[in-house]
């Protein structure tokens, strides 16, 4: 998984980075097919925004989240993502079909 991680009109500390990258380890740990994720950090005023757009096989996922405080957005931001994660990963789930012939055990002749 790549991470490309930006910040407008915030510095990247390495502190933030650490936590960012913690926040995600629970995402690739549900779902491990994540190419990448780009994310962006900003802040505009009083509200501390965070935006995530996470590329895995055949499909793009976008989840942004704002608050008062950068890390309880970063929170929030995890927890969409990781719902709209498993979401995708049940909805894939369920169009494989439990009825072929791979997933039949083999009669004995």
């Amino acid at each position: 998984m790549n991470l490309n991680l930006t910040g407008h009109n915030v510095e990247i500390t390495p502190a933030l980075r650490d936590y960012v990258n913690s926040k995600l380890a629970r995402i690739t740990r549900h779902f491990d097919n994540v190419i990448d994720i780009s994310m962006v950090l900003s802040v505009e005023k009083l509200k501390q925004k965070a935006e995530a757009n996470v590329h895995i096989r055949g499909k793009n996922i976008f989840v942004e989240a704002a608050d008062a405080d950068m890390y309880a957005s970063l929170d929030s931001l995890a927890d969409k993502l990781d719902r709209q994660l498993l979401r995708h990963k049940e909805k894939n789930e369920s169009y494989r079909h439990d009825d072929a012939l791979k997933n039949q055990e083999a009669e004995p002749e």
